[in-house]
């Protein structure tokens, strides 16, 4: 009877303490969640696969780098904006890039992100010297919107409404767009929403900043959408409605969450091609298999009644 009353007591004890660790990790997280961004430092396993040689390698025509600059910038300072260290700095902010699943989940989700954010920003064309693929991070804001584009203030989205005489137009790696992208970036970075809805043009300014930007976008769901993180890794369970129009986890569940209306379905964007090529660029630098499910045409676009 007492060598039984002990082993239940060392039970009950060994429970305890596995709730407890429990209920302290959580609590650090729910308190990790409510420190503003740009004050996390966190490790990040980005230096496992890239360091500032590889980045250059990779991204030799880079804003205010390349041997090719854009005629709109040339008054701009010649300083590497799009730098690696930058870029580090900014990945430290989210400790669950790259952070998550195994080896080649994290090798995938690099390569993913990288694809997107070259294909955004890409200055290249079909016989581009260097190929097409390494002219990713030449542009910093949106073609077309260098002073500015009103079409993208949504006045129906109350709670982070624009503000006039501003411009919420594509900026940064992955191109933030939408008074309301803006304005949630802004709450997550400074626990403040109006920095960047009265300051969007911030985002082009702080190299940091705009990293981060595209950061919080890939890690970030909104929905009906889940984040691009949580696709790519593996952790999105597509419900039944998801199932029956086609969208299932790959990257091309990723290029649907972030431009799912012109380049995924039947009739999609021909320049979707060259997304897709820059996955299988940055899979093959990266040695990595694409996995399952890399394409969207034959999907429905996230949202569709």
């Amino acid at each position: 009877m007492i060598s039984s009353f002990n082993s239940d007591k060392l039970i009950m004890i060994r429970c305890f303490k596995i709730l407890f660790i429990s209920l302290l990790f959580f609590s650090i997280e729910s308190f990790a969640q409510t420190i503003p961004l740009q004050k996390i430092n966190a490790i990040s396993n980005v230096s496992k696969y890239l360091n500032e040689k590889k980045w250059n390698e990779l991204f030799p025509n880079r804003f205010n780098v390349s041997s090719y600059p854009d005629s709109l910038h040339s008054k701009k300072p010649r300083t590497d904006f799009y730098s690696f260290k930058a870029f580090l700095r900014a990945a430290r902010m989210f400790p669950k890039f790259l952070g998550e699943g195994d080896t080649v989940a994290r090798k995938r989700e690099l390569a993913a992100f990288l694809a997107n954010m070259s294909h955004e920003t890409s200055g290249g064309w079909e016989d581009a010297p260097g190929s097409y693929y390494r002219w990713g991070l030449y542009y910093t804001d949106e073609k077309g919107c260098e002073n500015g584009c009103a079409s993208y203030s949504d006045t129906s989205k109350k709670k982070y409404l624009p503000i006039a005489g501003k411009s919420y137009h594509g900026r940064g790696p992955l191109q933030l767009s939408w008074n309301y992208n803006y304005a949630q970036f802004s709450a997550a970075y400074f626990d403040d929403q109006n920095i960047l809805l009265q300051h969007p043009e911030k985002l082009t300014e702080d190299p940091v900043l705009c990293f981060a930007s595209a950061i919080w976008f890939w890690m970030t769901s909104q929905y009906p959408k889940p984040s691009c993180h949580d696709v790519i890794c593996g952790k999105w369970i597509p419900n039944a409605k998801d199932s029956a129009e086609g969208r299932l986890p790959g990257f091309g569940a990723v290029v649907n969450v972030i431009n799912g209306g012109l380049e995924c379905g039947i009739n999609h964007s021909d320049n979707t091609k060259y997304r897709y090529g820059f996955y299988q660029f940055f899979c093959k630098y990266f040695t990595v298999t694409q996995g399952d499910n890399a394409e969207c045409s034959t999907q429905k676009r996230f949202g569709v009644q």
